[in-house]
């Protein structure tokens, strides 16, 4: 049921990111083609670009590897969308970063109109929407090299009379990058991102038997969506019924390995006299 409802979820934000494309040119950008292009894209691997962020220093994307990116694409003239969206991912980074750490995924604000997203409109824009500066880099590229990763993301626009029409997308990469999941609209449920990130978080060292791994998983499976709060928080019963239950199975094995010792009996040999 929680699979299904997160699947409705998740149509609801696709529709209300692609459904204003048609009022505003069905028959140039059409809805479906838009929604198909961004899912096929996940599971691709992005390729190794150079992009130059706010400050005009070159930024290869491969130095961005090795953890999460969620990767928030915009263009800095927009006046509607973009905006809000981005007050939306920065209020879900935060959260995120409270639940995973501060450290755990990195975050990339890409604009994708390469005629004017340049590093002083980029640093303008990243100023206004006041977004933080650690870990978080804001960056454009020249024309091919955006054609080339957009396509990549599965990121779909046209130049449009005072702008661009654009789904509303933020795409989640893996620390392989390789897209993990596309996020639609503007206005979007903080668990909507969190509960890919929390996969990519924790979900990549739950394989490791090591002490951390053992803390990772714990971590995964305790920490949970509060509707009340609208935030996650650490489910202290389930943490409580999980000691509980290895405790148990503890106890458990103690006495079984005991009734065993104790009923053990010598083998000895008989050797017939002749």
């Amino acid at each position: 049921m929680g699979d299904l409802i997160r699947r409705l979820a998740a149509a609801a934000l696709l529709l209300a990111a692609v459904l204003p494309l048609r009022a505003q040119g069905a028959e140039s950008f059409e809805p479906a083609k838009v929604v198909a292009a961004s899912e096929a894209a996940v599971g691709g691997l992005v390729g190794d670009y150079t992009l130059v962020d706010r400050h005009g220093v070159p930024l290869p994307l491969a130095t961005l590897r090795g953890r999460p990116l969620v990767v928030s694409i915009v263009y800095t003239s927009c006046s509607s969308v973009c905006p809000p969206t981005t007050q939306r991912i920065i209020e879900a980074v935060e959260e995120a970063r409270r639940v995973f750490g501060a450290r755990q995924f990195s975050v990339l604000t890409l604009g994708f109109d390469a005629r004017n997203d340049t590093p002083s409109r980029l640093d303008a824009f990243a100023r206004t929407q006041r977004i933080p500066e650690p870990d978080w880099r804001v960056a454009s590229a020249d024309a091919a090299t955006l054609r080339r990763l957009l396509t990549d993301l599965g990121f779909s626009y046209r130049a449009a009379a005072g702008g661009f029409e654009h789904i509303t997308q933020t795409t989640l990469l893996d620390g392989e990058g390789r897209v993990y999941r596309q996020i639609y609209g503007e206005d979007f449920p903080i668990q909507v991102f969190l509960e890919p990130m929390k996969e990519l978080v924790w979900g990549v060292r739950l394989k490791d038997l090591s002490p951390q791994s053992l803390i990772d998983r714990i971590g995964f499976i305790c920490t949970t969506y509060n509707p009340s709060t609208g935030v996650y928080e650490f489910d202290y019963a389930i943490g409580f019924g999980i000691v509980l239950g290895g405790l148990s199975l503890i106890l458990t094995g103690i006495v079984i390995l005991r009734l065993w010792l104790g009923n053990r009996r010598p083998v000895g040999r008989c050797r017939d006299e002749v």
